[in-house]
């Protein structure tokens, strides 16, 4: 029941509507319908993972996957910027709260685009560090405030290096007017993301907007806990993955009911094939989502007890997450294939669900080594994968 729903949650449902309305001119545009961005941002959707004692709703994991879940029910583009927006805003909790609220304004207003990917360089400076570089992916930029770059740390023109030999990487926060936008975003799917590239050019940070990129988090609470941080910073993503699948399932079902096919006149619905098709599609993405529910919601119960989780616990998350991706891409193409030649047409939501979905899966979030990573928990060894 809605009832029993954070309001964060029923305000992503009442925005189904202008998510549906905008869609086709999101892909047009190759971005957010600055209308229908405003709308999520008024609803607080942008910065869901924001710590309260900044301003922010610091909602729950699973929390922020039924939102992302709706959105990108209706149009996944729409909810992976929501699910790109609110991975960038569990990484401000990693500065002083001080810092975090200049960021963030009064009332809270947290909208930030980036990348985790070392793009450029930081030069140490009085008081701070000069940044040049450029970074690609950087979904919902159109609409952010803040971009966020990783950089190695120079010294000279040779980069610092960590005990281990490593480059060290400081993640640094620039306001938007100091970023060029360059739209690289000629994409096959999730066009409507707008992750286009962004430089910066000889631009100087303060000390106190940057922080070394593995730094632990300032913050404390269930939602920071640095073991379970790259469940926490995924969730949303499985959410939106399940999401598309969800939408496709829902999209065949509209077309089964009054199509037919150039081969038979039978309407869809009633040939065993799409049945069958439609109970295995449904099948997959309900146990995938159970899978990401239970094992999610057990880490969370045990950083709510104020416990640290096992390494089993964290395993069985991450394993959760990367296995809802993969299985949403299965259930969108069973769904596909099933709806013929109906789906191939651009007017179609399947059309694009099916370019969707398989972009969806290149993200960092649904890499195959993290079924290894998890395996190798359960056999007893530790995994050398980053993040675990």
């Amino acid at each position: 029941m809605t009832a029993d729903l954070p309001e964060i949650v029923t305000a992503a449902m009442r925005l189904a509507p202008a998510v549906r309305a905008a869609r086709n001119d999101a892909e047009a545009m190759g971005r957010t319908p600055p209308g229908l961005a405003a709308e999520i941002t008024r609803a607080g959707i942008y910065q869901m993972y924001l710590p309260r004692s900044l301003g922010g709703p610091e909602a729950s994991p699973l929390t922020a996957f039924r939102v992302v879940e709706e959105l990108s029910r209706v149009d996944g583009s729409v909810g992976w910027c929501a699910m790109i927006a609110t991975a960038m805003s569990l990484n401000l909790g990693r500065l002083p709260a001080e810092v975090g609220k200049e960021l963030a304004g009064t009332p809270a207003d947290y909208r930030a685009a980036g990348s985790a990917r070392v793009g450029g360089t930081a030069h140490a400076v009085a008081g701070g560090y000069r940044v040049t570089g450029r970074w690609n992916f950087a979904s919902g930029v159109d609409n952010a405030r803040w971009v966020y770059c990783t950089c190695t740390m120079m010294d000279g023109d040779t980069p610092l290096r960590s005990a281990s030999g490593a480059p060290v990487l400081r993640a640094v926060w620039i306001p938007i007017e100091s970023a060029t936008i360059i739209d690289t975003w000629s994409v096959m799917g999730m066009r409507g993301t707008g992750s286009k590239d962004f430089t910066i050019e000889d631009v100087f940070v303060p000390e106190a907007r940057s922080c070394l990129s593995d730094a632990a988090p300032s913050q404390t609470g269930p939602l920071f806990n640095r073991r379970a941080w790259y469940v926490h910073l995924w969730t949303p993503s499985a959410a939106n993955a399940l999401g598309f699948a969800r939408g496709a399932i829902d999209n065949l079902a509209e077309l089964a009911a009054s199509e037919a096919s150039t081969l038979s006149t039978s309407l869809l619905r009633d040939r065993s094939m799409v049945q069958a098709r439609v109970g295995e599609a449904e099948a997959i993405v309900g146990a995938a989502r159970a899978y990401v529910f239970d094992t999610v919601g057990r880490l969370w119960d045990t950083l709510c007890a104020g416990q640290e989780p096992s390494d089993q616990e964290v395993a069985q998350a991450r394993l959760a997450l990367v296995h809802a991706m993969h299985e949403s891409v299965r259930a969108v193409d069973k769904v596909f294939h099933a709806a013929g030649t109906n789906a191939i047409y651009t007017r179609h939501p399947l059309e694009r669900a099916f370019r969707d979905v398989h972009v969806a899966v290149q993200h960092g979030a649904a890499l195959p080594v993290y079924f290894e990573a998890a395996g190798k928990v359960m056999l007893g060894l530790r995994p050398t994968e980053p993040g675990w």
